[in-house]
């Protein structure tokens, strides 16, 4: 999709379609709407007086051939209420439009930033919008004709340099987002743990990243057990993906920031093995390591003075003959010994090597993302991402961040009484807790145990990884979520390193 700006009248433009918003109990003789309003002959009035333009949220309200408007159509979106109205639900909302209007025969939109929303943040959240709006989860799909597609959109905003380059921050965050959505619904047979290093690796080289690859020898050697227990059921070799962002222009005592995701190419849950309903859903149980990966490629095509590395084990959870049974001690990377009570309880034993050899590498900072736990699921349902840390303060500015970039996250306890439900009867830890209740702040807990003195923030994105159902602004399968929120809190942490000087991303 082909996106650019104009600073034009809207009246004036010439395109498949014309996309304004409206508010609430909105006049149409008032703001943005009303020279439209005039250009029509009043139709956008009479409209609202027949009750069919109300402004309710994503309600949808399309004309033809409008009078007086170079545009063939002219659609209108409801955007609620004007004072709940901000970045985040403009950027659902463009997505949504982009999921309207593209089977529509539509090619090329012109779409209008209203009055208070055609700042460089605005410009941002919308190209994001339309991008992750536009995504379709059909690559193995057959079909007669080809997938309607917007071809091209036109914001209607200033073209200053600054909003320019809102565009192609948008527009880089988005792809990196979609492709981490492309990793999330690739099947298992075909997104091994191998392919997805090589995808790794490829994908490093188009971006000047250093890439290393741990193979199944190398992992033995380095000694992280935990990993190596998990991988041991399947005929599937495990990988340990590392990739390296280390900018000319970043401060040499400055922070390093390790990006560590879960990537269980498929969980069956292993010997404690999960329910048949529902479990081809677990392709996704990598969507943590796609996340981090996908930062990886924002961050190297936006070039922000911050060193960063992504670590991403990788390995399926399989019930083969030599997997590893409950009851089975392993010893991690750090030299802790784990009893596995609960082989489904996997993530966390390969996260542990992870984070461990994070900060063997320099890391200073940590920051990890997984399908975790169903206990997130049941504390926070499919909205919120749940956010543990170790630092308060950090924890807020990423939260901060979350807030700026549009996902929805929550800040959860990981207090020393949920370490203390972890401490294990016959090796120095156990994968599951011994209390009841309180899964995604155990399993945090456990993590906590690996990342050291470094200032820590793990992200549990089991429910909001995927959706099983479209949204009108998103479609079914692998979201990506965290990538916008990661790259945002990048950006402000190199420029805080930079004192400063580092260019503004979101206000």
């Amino acid at each position: 999709m082909n996106i650019e700006l104009a600073s034009v009248p809207a009246a004036q433009v010439a395109a498949d379609a014309l996309l304004v918003w409206a508010y609430e109990q909105e006049a149409p003789a008032e703001g943005s709407l009303a020279p439209l309003d005039q250009a029509t002959g009043g139709r956008l009035r009479e409209l609202a007086a027949a009750g069919e333009l109300r402004g309710k949220w994503l309600e949808q309200l399309l004309l033809h051939f409008p009078p007086g408007l170079a545009a063939r159509r002219l659609a209108v979106l409801g955007a609620g209420r004007r004072d709940r109205f901000t970045t985040a639900e403009l950027r659902r909302l463009a997505g949504a439009a982009a999921r309207w209007l593209k089977p529509r025969n539509i090619r090329h939109l012109a779409l209008l930033l209203r009055e208070g929303f055609d700042d460089p943040a605005a410009v941002q959240a919308a190209v994001e919008g339309l991008l992750l709006g536009d995504f379709e989860p059909d690559r193995y799909r057959t079909a007669d004709e080809p997938r309607p597609a917007l071809e091209s959109v036109t914001l209607l905003a200033p073209a200053t340099a600054a909003h320019r380059a809102a565009l192609e921050r948008g527009r880089i965050v988005a792809e990196a987002q979609n492709w981490a959505r492309e990793l999330g619904n690739e099947p298992s047979n075909l997104l091994t743990p191998r392919a997805l290093a090589e995808r790794a690796a490829a994908m490093a080289g188009q971006y000047g990243l250093q890439a290393e690859i741990f193979d199944e020898r190398r992992i033995e050697e380095l000694g992280m057990g935990a990993l190596l227990g998990v991988a041991r059921g399947s005929a599937e070799p495990p990988r340990f993906i590392l990739l390296r962002y280390d900018p000319p222009g970043a401060p040499a005592d400055g922070p390093v920031f390790g990006l560590v995701g879960k990537a269980i190419t498929f969980d069956t849950g292993g010997i404690s093995i999960k329910p048949a309903k529902g479990m081809e859903k677990m392709k996704y149980d990598m969507a943590g390591g796609a996340a981090m990966l996908a930062v990886l490629r924002a961050v190297a095509a936006l070039k922000p003075p911050v060193r960063v590395r992504a670590l991403v084990p990788a390995t399926e959870n399989m019930p083969g003959g030599r997997a590893q049974k409950p009851g089975d001690i392993v010893r991690s990377l750090e030299g802790k010994t784990i009893e596995v009570l609960n082989t489904d309880a996997e993530g966390r034993l390969i996260l542990a090597d992870a984070l461990s050899y994070a900060r063997r590498i320099g890391c200073t900072h940590l920051v990890d993302a997984a399908t975790l736990t169903g206990a997130i699921v049941v504390a926070l349902s499919t909205v919120n991402v749940g956010v543990f840390g170790s630092d308060a303060a950090l924890v807020e500015r990423f939260l901060d961040c979350a807030r700026a970039a549009g996902e929805k996250m929550w800040p959860m306890p990981v207090d020393d009484d949920y370490r203390d439900m972890m401490r294990g009867r016959f090796a120095d830890l156990q994968n599951i807790s011994s209390g009841e209740g309180g899964g995604a702040c155990t399993a945090a807990a456990f993590l906590r145990e690996f990342t050291g003195d470094c200032p820590w923030i793990h992200l549990d994105i089991a429910g909001t990884a995927w959706l099983d159902d479209a949204r009108p602004w998103m479609a079914h399968g692998a979201t990506g979520v965290g990538v916008r929120t990661l790259t945002e809190f990048l950006l402000r942490q190199a420029q805080a390193a930079s004192g400063g000087n580092a260019v503004q991303h979101h206000p």
